[in-house]
């Protein structure tokens, strides 16, 4: 097994079935061996939040998720502009 900090090839596979799933909510919970991450779909004038997917990971790996997402929101960023947050004028 590899070390988290040495990089290494990974081949992915994305079945021809996959299906995507929209998500603009997400609530995040943790036990001290895991993180949970419900991903939801908070739709106008819904009063319910309808989980689509569940994500479970340990804390490494929730840690090496947050790292890859502000690495990707960067990258977003020099291309495309920052992104504001609502209320951050």
């Amino acid at each position: 097994m590899s070390s988290p900090g040495k990089p290494h090839s990974l081949n992915v596979e994305l079945p021809a079935n996959l299906e995507a799933v929209y998500t603009n909510f997400a609530l995040i919970s943790h036990t001290p061996s895991e993180v949970i991450v419900d991903l939801a779909q908070l739709l106008p004038n819904q009063p319910q939040v309808r989980v689509k997917t569940r994500a479970i990971m340990t804390p490494l790996n929730a840690k090496l998720l947050l790292r890859a997402l502000q690495e990707n929101l960067s990258k977003y960023a020099a291309a495309y502009g920052e992104i504001t947050l609502p209320g951050k004028g």
